[in-house]
C-alpha cells in the first residue's frame, strides 16, 4: 500500500462527548503522560540504544481516520539481524528478551502518546492495524476507519491478541457505534489493568497477533 492512499468516504454521525470533549481530552492526556513518564522515556531510550543499537525509534506507516496515512511511534524491540541475502530474519528471531519485555509491558508503545497529542490517534479507538489488510477489509471492517484510532481500545480489553480476529473487529465496531465519555473512561481504566496482568499480549504460535488474511479465516 503506497503512502498516497486516498482517504475514504464516511458518515459517522457523531455525539456531543465525541464532536466536544473527545479531542481536548486526548491533548490534555497525552501531555500529562508525556510530562510524567519523561523519565521513563530516557531510561527506556538509553536501554533500547545500548541493547538493541540505534534508531530508539521506530516508525511504521498506519492507515488512521479515513483511512489518512500517518507515522507510527513505538520504541524498537527487534534487532535487524539479516540473512546472507540480506534479507530480515523472521520476527520472532530478530526479537530479543529485553525486546519481548517491553512488548509484554506495552512500554514500547508509550512513544505513541505523540502521536495521539499530533492527532494521528486518539488515547481510545480501534487499534491502528497494518496497511497491508486495507485492501482485505469487507466494506463493514472498513468502517473501523470511521475514527481516530486508539492507544488503546474496546478490544484491547477484551481478550487482546488472544481472540479472533472476527471478535476484534466486531468490538472496534461496537466502540464506532457507542462513544461516551464513561466508556473511554472504563476502557482506559481496564487497560492498566490488562497492562499490569499481562492479558493478551500473543496468540498461540506468534509473537503478537496472528496474521490478518481476510474473511472467513477463523483468527486469521
Amino acid at each position: 500500500m503506497k503512502d498516497d492512499h486516498q482517504p475514504l468516504s464516511f458518515s459517522h454521525r457523531k455525539g456531543i462527548y465525541e464532536r466536544y470533549f473527545k479531542r481536548p481530552m486526548d491533548i490534555l492526556g497525552a501531555i500529562t503522560a508525556l510530562v510524567f513518564l519523561s523519565p521513563l522515556f530516557v531510561v527506556i531510550a538509553v536501554m533500547v540504544r545500548l541493547r538493541l543499537g540505534s534508531p530508539v525509534i521506530f516508525t511504521q506507516r498506519r492507515p488512521g481516520i479515513h483511512g489518512t496515512v500517518f507515522s507510527l511511534y513505538k520504541f524498537r524491540t527487534m534487532t535487524d539481524d539479516r540473512d546472507k541475502k540480506g534479507n530480515l530474519l523472521p520476527d520472532a528471531v530478530r526479537l530479543t528478551s529485553f525486546g519481548k519485555w517491553l512488548r509484554n509491558t506495552s512500554l514500547d508503545e508509550l512513544p505513541e502518546f505523540y502521536n495521539v497529542l499530533r492527532g494521528d490517534m486518539s488515547l481510545v479507538g480501534p487499534r491502528p492495524l497494518l496497511m497491508k489488510y486495507l485492501v482485505l477489509y469487507n466494506k463493514n471492517q472498513m468502517r473501523r476507519h470511521e475514527v481516530r484510532p486508539g492507544f488503546t481500545g474496546y478490544a484491547q480489553v477484551n481478550g487482546r491478541n488472544q481472540i479472533s480476529w472476527d471478535e476484534k473487529f466486531r468490538m472496534d465496531l461496537h466502540y464506532v457505534d457507542h462513544i461516551t465519555f464513561w466508556g473511554d473512561l472504563q476502557i482506559l481504566f481496564k487497560t492498566i489493568k490488562t497492562v499490569f496482568k499481562r492479558e493478551g499480549i500473543s496468540s498461540e504460535g506468534f509473537v503478537t497477533a496472528e496474521p490478518f488474511r481476510g474473511n472467513g479465516n477463523g483468527r486469521g
